[in-house]
């Protein structure tokens, strides 16, 4: 059984997408490119696909990740294309590796995000952002299905700054025009209770009043393991481009798959 990882993306207005509605997006994809699927046993199989950490709907995303098992070996560059001309656009399959090493959802400890304030003077959101720094906890009401939760949304952030300019994967559709923005750059650490990014904006809320006149536009940029040293977020998948590097240079007539 081969084990491909797939980084794929939701932009514009496909960042309503739901996750349900990804999975079936996805799953019609993997019947189109006819690719050799691995499925559970039981009565009813379903195809062996592991999504990791999906962005909540209505946020865009550069770094979603999943993986499938194939029976059958197929090149994981051959396949990305393959999969990608068979979603909508918005939906795109952008890196696909062979697993090489375990643990993928383990190296997903940290989020990069983008939040751009529509309406919002960048001046205000930095003395906003100095005033939730400079607090050792911020607590935040977040409603679940059992009932309205509290938490320290601060402990979780392991970075926020105001940025002069918009990362380059921003769609021009969520930018704003004639009116002042901000754009916060957050670093935050995948804990539980998860602290998601308009949990930071309401701890901006409480600890500086600052509310944007219109929801914010926010894009996940990357996920992947928590640098402490760098405070960066790594790619969760380098490991496997370096163990198949590995094998190659050890083995120069290796071929581990088939052309699609």
């Amino acid at each position: 059984m081969q084990r491909i990882r797939l980084r794929y993306t939701k932009r514009g207005r496909l960042r309503f997408t739901s996750h349900r509605d990804f999975q079936r997006a996805f799953e019609r994809a993997l019947r189109r490119a006819e690719v050799p699927m691995a499925y559970s046993a039981g009565f009813t199989p379903h195809p062996k696909v592991s999504y990791a950490n999906a962005a909540p709907t209505g946020t865009g995303s550069e770094a979603e990740y999943l993986e499938i098992a194939l029976t059958e070996p197929r090149d994981p560059e051959r396949l990305r294309i393959l999969l990608d001309e068979s979603l909508p656009a918005g939906l795109d399959i952008v890196e696909a590796v062979e697993a090489r090493t375990s643990g993928l959802a383990d190296r997903l400890t940290a989020s990069v995000w983008e939040l751009r304030l529509d309406g919002v003077a960048p001046e205000d959101a930095r003395r906003a952002v100095d005033a939730f720094e400079a607090a050792e906890t911020v607590e935040v009401q977040r409603l679940t299905k059992n009932g309205v939760r509290t938490f320290d949304a601060r402990s979780a952030v392991a970075g926020l700054e105001c940025v002069e300019t918009p990362s380059a994967h921003s769609s021009q559709a969520d930018r704003p025009t004639d009116r002042p923005c901000a754009i916060l750059r957050l670093v935050v650490r995948h804990v539980t209770p998860a602290v998601r990014p308009d949990d930071v904006l309401s701890g901006l809320r409480a600890v500086a009043d600052l509310a944007p006149p219109v929801p914010a536009a926010v894009t996940r940029l990357a996920q992947g393991l928590f640098d402490e040293e760098t405070g960066t977020v790594t790619d969760p998948l380098a490991p496997d481009r370096e163990a198949a590097t590995a094998r190659t240079t050890a083995d120069p007539t290796a071929t581990a798959t088939a052309p699609a």
